[in-house]
Order: structure tokens, then C-alpha cells, then sequence
């Protein structure tokens, strides 16, 4: 005969296990309903820089893409752009502020491209993903967890596309760009910030793809603009003085500083201008070489990113199927463009 001292704690121990499976069950339940339910995203993005080209006109294209996304998946879309100012204190500050009003994603575009460890920090205790993009952080960083992505392009590949676009010049007419006729390309090169990983990659593959083409060139000067125009025009009005009468071609890690050296230029009323170069097809760049300011420049897909960054964001906060295009589950990487007198109408058509 069973005695009720041991039924009793058979009983309890029933109603207890009962208990957590409902609990369990109905967690469960309201979690897939909160998922299903979810009709909005917020995404926080913060710039290096607002007055950088090329980042604005992404941030002009990122703001299209969320439109579109919103209409082809019936949602609504909260863009948030912050304006780091060049400070990565201030760009952390933002994080910060994004991860406490509750964003479901972060997209960063760094700063400091050394110093991502601690938004990181904060985004992993968090649990939000981070998309960086245009700025590419150092790879031990980005493999820290695994939602966190990176959208931009291979920075070595607008280098070698940049020294193309001078040795096709070349190999068409050598003669109108070595002007004093010596058989040797006196160059001058407009550096973007210090230690940035595009400055110094671009820097590198330029002219190495000229050298290796049978191009022999020597290096004048090179001057840091930190990829502004007006910083462009200075440092290359310093040349000219420097070098009165004897640069053949200005090579510019990107298109504003291209400008700059342009706008000097035509300020020194120099006879025989140099040819100019640049990098990242800005709409103004883009009209540069239309005009003939410039001889080509590298198509920076900047409108490619943008889409890239929010057809990645929606089903990371929606939990749908990553983009195919998505490298070793981390990267997306769009390809840069040689354009020239050639296709340049054909690229501003598009």
C-alpha cells in the first residue's frame, strides 16, 4: 500500500514540471508572435565625416535604399545618421546613445579604422549587430563575433585601376604627358589621412602598376590633404611653387583632392597644365572628367554599398536569409570601375 508521504512529493514535483513547460511554451509562443508581428527597423548610422564627397552621397544613396526596402517589404524604416566629426570619442558616444534607445542595427562607417574594439564591446553585450562600411577595420576585430559585417570594396584594387588609367594614357599618347620630353613621368601625389589603409594601399598599387607597365617615373613630391578639396588645392599650390613648370601628372588618392590640384591649377595660370587622376567617380569627379579636367578616375561604387548595407541589415533584424553576395559570411565587397573619356557618359547615365 502506497502511503500519501509518497504520492505527495510525486505530485508536487508533477505540478512544478507542469508549470515550466507552460511558462516555456507560452515564452516561446509570444516570442514567434513578437518576430512575426515585427513590422520596423531602426538603424543607427554614424560617419566619420559629413563633409567627405564620396560619404555623402553614400549616406544620400543609403537613404534611397531604406525607401525602397520599406516599400518591396511593407515596413517601416528609422534611418539615423550621426556625424562623427572626425573624433572617434564622439563616434563611441553615438554607439553608445544608439544601443540605449534600443536600434536594432548599427551601421558604422569608423573613424579610426584600428580603433573598432570599442563599439564592438558595447554592441556584443548589447546583442546588436554592427555593419561597418567604406572604412575597413582590421579583419582580428571583425572576426571577434560573428555579427559583425563589413561593406566596401578591395582598397589595392582602385590603385592598380588608377596606375591603368595613366598607362593607357600613356600608351595613346606618351608625348602629351611627358611634356619635357625625357622618357620619365615627373609625378606629384596627394595623400589621403595618415595611416588610413586606402591612402597608404592606393598610394602603393598607383605606382606600381605604372612601373611594372615599363613606365619610368620619378617622384617629385607628395603632399597629405586628408581627402578634402580644399586641402587639395593647398598642398598643391605648394608644389607648383616647389616645382614650377616641371609636374607632368598629379595622382590623387581621391577625387576631392584631385579638384583641389585642379582649382590650383587653374589659379596659377600654368601654360602646360599637368594631367590629374583621381579615385571614387563623385558626381563632380565624374564632371571633371567629362570636361577633360581629368584624364579618368575609379568608380567608388558608393550607391552599390548603400543597397548592400541595407539588403544586409533587413534580414539580420528580421532573421531572413543573408545576401548571397555575402563573402565567408562576413563581407560584401562591390568592384571599383575604370572610367575615362571613353565611358564616362555611359557611367553618369546609369
Amino acid at each position: 500500500m502506497t502511503s500519501k508521504k509518497t504520492i505527495l512529493p510525486v505530485i508536487i514535483v508533477f505540478i512544478i514540471i507542469s508549470i515550466l513547460l507552460i511558462h516555456y511554451w507560452n515564452g516561446n509562443s509570444e516570442g514567434k508572435e513578437d518576430s512575426d508581428q515585427k513590422t520596423s527597423m531602426k538603424i543607427g548610422v554614424s560617419i566619420y565625416n559629413q563633409y567627405d564627397t564620396f560619404i555623402s552621397g553614400l549616406v544620400d544613396y543609403l537613404t534611397e535604399a531604406a525607401k525602397l526596402k520599406e516599400q518591396e517589404e511593407g515596413i517601416s524604416i528609422t534611418l539615423d545618421i550621426a556625424n562623427a566629426g572626425g573624433s572617434q570619442v564622439s563616434q563611441n558616444y553615438q554607439v553608445e546613445n544608439f544601443i540605449k534607445e534600443d536600434y536594432d542595427i548599427l551601421c558604422i562607417n569608423l573613424v579610426d579604422r584600428t580603433d573598432a574594439s570599442v563599439a564592438i564591446d558595447m554592441a556584443m553585450n548589447a546583442g546588436i549587430p554592427i555593419i561597418f562600411f567604406n572604412r575597413e577595420l582590421v579583419e582580428k576585430d571583425l572576426q571577434r563575433w560573428d555579427k559583425l559585417f563589413y561593406v566596401g570594396a578591395v582598397a589595392f584594387e582602385s590603385g592598380i585601376m588608377q596606375g591603368q588609367i595613366v598607362v593607357d594614357a600613356c600608351t595613346k599618347d606618351f608625348n602629351s604627358i611627358d611634356k619635357n620630353g625625357d622618357g620619365i613621368l615627373q609625378y606629384v601625389i596627394l595623400e589621403g589621412e595618415p595611416g588610413h589603409q586606402d591612402a597608404l594601399i592606393r598610394t602603393e598599387y598607383v605606382i606600381k602598376t605604372i612601373t611594372e607597365a615599363g613606365i619610368k617615373v620619378e617622384k617629385l613630391g607628395d603632399e597629405i590633404a586628408n581627402w578634402f578639396r580644399a586641402q587639395g588645392e593647398t598642398r598643391m599650390s605648394k608644389l607648383l611653387e616647389n616645382y614650377n613648370g616641371e609636374i607632368e601628372i598629379v595622382i590623387a588618392n581621391n577625387d576631392d583632392m584631385a579638384l583641389g590640384a585642379i582649382d590650383a591649377i587653374k589659379k596659377s595660370m600654368i601654360e602646360d597644365a599637368p594631367a590629374v587622376v583621381g579615385i571614387d567617380g563623385t558626381t563632380v569627379g565624374l564632371e571633371a572628367v567629362r570636361n577633360g579636367d581629368m584624364i579618368g578616375t575609379v568608380l567608388n561604387d558608393s550607391k552599390g554599398q548603400a543597397f548592400g548595407i541595407i539588403d544586409l541589415a533587413y534580414p539580420l533584424v528580421f532573421d531572413k536569409k543573408l545576401p548571397e553576395d555575402l563573402i565567408d559570411g562576413k563581407y560584401i565587397r562591390k568592384p571599383y570601375i575604370i572610367v575615362t573619356k571613353d565611358n564616362v557618359e555611359e557611367i553618369i547615365g546609369q
